[in-house]
């Protein structure tokens, strides 16, 4: 019974995440704008999940305990290109994306140098959370941010059980978000 209920918080885990970002990606293209979005929240977040990557990649951790996280980094990157599509200036990720290509290669250079940033990086996750509340609170505007999405995330760190502060951020977030929301009105 404990292997496959293991299995089944693996794999819905998984599956869940190789859906995550799709409707804040989706709800982004649709309004035509990335309002709402906090780009330090998202750089926060993509680089917790590549140190997170890199570290089980260093030691060599079994696939399964991590396939998630290039699923993520892959929709991370694409919600970056679009928010910087939708704030006009499209090359202005380049040098995030560059930076994020040599830490890839700056990690694993040393040992201390990457437990240093798995270590780091739980902080940097909930940095990101906390980016995003901030940005909320002060433009009293959710804007195009998905609540599905921060639900979904919610879900997959109620799976596993080290992230439960995360989990408590991601509804925090929601919770904002949906306080935020404005309703549209239809002309009659």
């Amino acid at each position: 019974m404990r292997e496959q209920l293991l299995l089944f918080c693996n794999w819905s885990t998984l599956g869940v995440c190789a859906a995550l970002k799709l409707p804040q990606i989706s709800a982004v293209l649709a309004a035509r704008n990335a309002r709402g979005i906090s780009l330090p929240s998202l750089l926060l977040e993509l680089a917790g999940f590549l140190v997170f990557l890199r570290y089980q990649c260093y030691y060599e951790y079994p696939l399964l305990t991590y396939l998630e996280y290039p699923i993520l980094i892959a929709q991370d990157v694409l919600l970056l290109l679009c928010v910087f599509h939708f704030n006009g200036n499209v090359k202005g990720a380049a040098p995030y994306l560059a930076a994020f290509v040599a830490s890839w290669f700056v990690l694993p250079l040393q040992k201390w140098i990457i437990d240093l940033a798995m270590n780091l990086s739980t902080f940097i996750s909930t940095a990101s959370k906390f980016a995003q509340l901030q940005y909320l609170w002060k433009t009293r505007d959710s804007g195009a941010v998905s609540a599905l999405t921060w639900s979904l995330a919610s879900y997959t760190c109620a799976i596993l059980v080290r992230f439960v502060l995360m989990l408590a951020l991601n509804l925090w977030v929601t919770a904002t978000v949906l306080r935020y929301r404005k309703t549209v009105v239809k002309a009659e």
